[in-house]
């Protein structure tokens, strides 16, 4: 067996015992997140010293490769195709979800590089967190800000624990809109009160908005200037507004009521269809809650 993988197992074991998530054992050891799962599921199940000898055996012998059937292969790309060329967890997801069927993150990789040019978006290293206010409930703290469609504009907010969002299409960036955009998300999304609220130091956010949203939370605070990591997740979200409703293209005026209905249905997909990385493949909301 290969010594240096033997060690990385045991060591990964020892981290999971000490209490160290999955995610950042897999970068410490420079390793695949699925990888590292199956290892600790092996252990969990049949103790760390017999899966080691069960791995040392599997390693002697020459793998047969797995053979995924044509259909199959046609639901994974039929799924990223349709949901808006998701990544491979979710399709793990619905794969499981319409079809009972179970297969490995990186095994749907490799079905997927058959179709698709599948790109990496992050970099090992390169992840920087702000100073942005910790949250470890939900209603604890939401962040705004807004996108520019043309003549008209959205503005956004977010959850950033629990990721239920909401989007208001307005006809101008005035504080007078960010004071409607208050009045409009806060009672239907938020409960009506958080503890703070974030935006950058757009003008919308300014004047009648900072008159106001002290009525809707304890604390506001405004993000710094050019540190677009304190404003990660609305950013985040905002892609996701782009990419899977209202997309790059300029809006009139008169389009603002088709926008907002658009925007209505991508918020229901959003919060009961769509699942979340970070809420463990599961949607924001569940309309049995």
């Amino acid at each position: 067996m290969d010594m240096e993988n033997s060690t990385l197992i045991t060591l990964a074991w020892e981290l999971f015992e000490s209490g160290m998530g999955k995610t950042h054992i897999a970068q410490k050891l420079q390793k695949d997140r699925e990888t590292i799962r199956i290892w600790l599921r092996g252990i969990e199940s049949v103790g760390l010293l017999p899966f080691l000898e069960q791995y040392e055996q599997a390693k002697k012998g020459e793998r047969t490769k797995r053979k995924i059937h044509g259909q199959v292969k046609r639901w994974i790309w039929d799924i990223r195709e349709r949901e808006y060329d998701c990544c491979g967890q979710k399709v793990q997801y619905f794969l499981k979800k319409e079809h009972n069927i179970s297969l490995s993150i990186s095994l749907i990789y490799e079905i997927l590089n058959e179709k698709f040019v599948i790109k990496s978006k992050w970099k090992k290293g390169t992840v920087v967190i702000g100073p942005v206010p910790k949250a470890e409930k939900s209603r604890e703290i939401v962040q705004m800000d807004t996108v520019d469609f043309g003549d008209i504009f959205a503005f956004t907010a977010i959850d950033i624990v629990a990721r239920d969002a909401d989007v208001f299409i307005a006809p101008n960036l005035t504080s007078h809109q960010g004071h409607k955009f208050l009045d409009f998300c806060m009672p239907r999304r938020f409960d009506g009160y958080v503890n703070l609220i974030q935006t950058d130091g757009g003008p919308e956010f300014k004047e009648e908005f900072s008159d106001h949203v002290l009525e809707y939370c304890d604390k506001r605070r405004v993000s710094r200037a050019y540190k677009k990591n304190e404003q990660s997740f609305i950013e985040s979200f905002n892609r996701t507004v782009r990419k899977e409703c209202l997309g790059w293209q300029k809006y009139r005026v008169d389009q603002l009521d088709e926008c907002q209905t658009l925007v209505e249905t991508f918020l229901e997909r959003y919060h009961y269809h769509r699942p979340h990385l970070s809420l463990r493949m599961q949607p924001p909301l569940t309309k049995y809650k």
